[in-house]
């Protein structure tokens, strides 16, 4: 766990570090955060968790209000640094896009899957019909960046992080000031990594810069306009539904990316039910079947608070 250097703000859950840059753009709202803070206290995920070899770990809430002129920031320990399975596959997908948004790649380039990268033996989600990747197929770029999204295909992204490369995804991140954020790894075994990744830091994130990449999304600042709307379509199409997705009401648009794995289920996304519209990051150090139990409650909690 790696919040650092510690402001309380009121009673301690909601955390500001020093050096979490948090944008100017918005107005740090004590309030939505107190109310952020009973609901999760309610739902019994206020606590530290056993996340395995790292530790004891715990939730990292963001929550933007995206209807008033300044948009509001609440939250639970949003600048908690923690491991985000694969919602991090959104921030590759930025750097792919801003390079297409440059002139090369384009989304109709040929790209050819090779094995270490190919290493998925299981659909993501089963009810995609699309194979598993295979060592030698040739795809497009646009293939590989949906099924990197909608599917959360690990094989799609590590061919994406190749494409893109991590200096350069993370020479994004830092011109957004999403220090600590940087993409370290590839979905794959340490022994298969490249040359100078083999020991290096697993990717963490936390709940703040999660929010802040969305907020440039719906506002269409991240890198461009075609960027931006590029990138909304695939969260669009994401196809887990089945964590906060599962507590919204029908016919609300959710844009949003999904990670899980072992202790870890993430899910961050732009809410817009036609009245209210607001970025959710939730980040939980509790595994899947917990874990789901409790997202659909806190998806209709904290869209009943936005309500009002």
């Amino acid at each position: 766990m790696r919040t650092i250097v510690l402001l309380c703000l009121f009673t301690g859950n909601l955390l500001h570090s020093q050096s979490v840059h948090i944008p100017s753009c918005y107005t740090v709202d004590t309030k939505l955060s107190h109310d952020l803070e009973e609901i999760i206290i309610d739902l019994g995920l206020n606590g530290e968790f056993d996340a395995g070899e790292d530790g004891l770990e715990r939730i990292s809430l963001a929550v933007i209000d995206l209807t008033t002129p300044k948009p509001r920031l609440g939250g639970v320990h949003f600048d908690n640094f923690i491991y985000p399975a694969s919602v991090y596959k959104m921030y590759v997908a930025a750097e792919v896009l801003h390079q297409i948004s440059e002139g090369e790649p384009s989304l109709t380039s040929r790209y050819v899957a090779r094995f270490p990268n190919v290493r998925d033996t299981a659909r993501e989600i089963l009810s995609d019909p699309r194979p598993l990747l295979q060592d030698g197929d040739t795809v497009t770029v646009n293939y590989l960046l949906d099924l990197m999204i909608t599917r959360s295909d690990n094989s799609a992204a590590n061919c994406l992080i190749d494409l893109a490369r991590r200096e350069n995804i993370n020479a994004l991140m830092h011109r957004h000031h999403w220090h600590g954020s940087e993409v370290t790894r590839k979905f794959l075994s340490r022994k298969y990594e490249d040359p100078g990744y083999e020991t290096i830091r697993g990717t963490e994130t936390c709940a703040l810069h999660a929010a802040d990449f969305l907020y440039r999304i719906d506002t269409n600042q991240l890198i461009n306009p075609w960027v931006s709307m590029q990138l909304k379509a695939l969260l669009a199409r994401q196809l887990d539904k089945s964590k906060l997705a599962a507590g919204l009401p029908p016919n609300t648009m959710f844009y949003h990316k999904t990670g899980w794995y072992a202790c870890w289920t993430h899910d961050v996304g732009i809410v817009d039910d036609g009245r209210s519209r607001y970025v959710i990051a939730c980040f939980l150090p509790v595994p899947g079947k917990k874990a789901l139990e409790v997202y659909k409650e806190l998806a209709k909690r904290v869209h009943a608070l936005m309500q009002k």
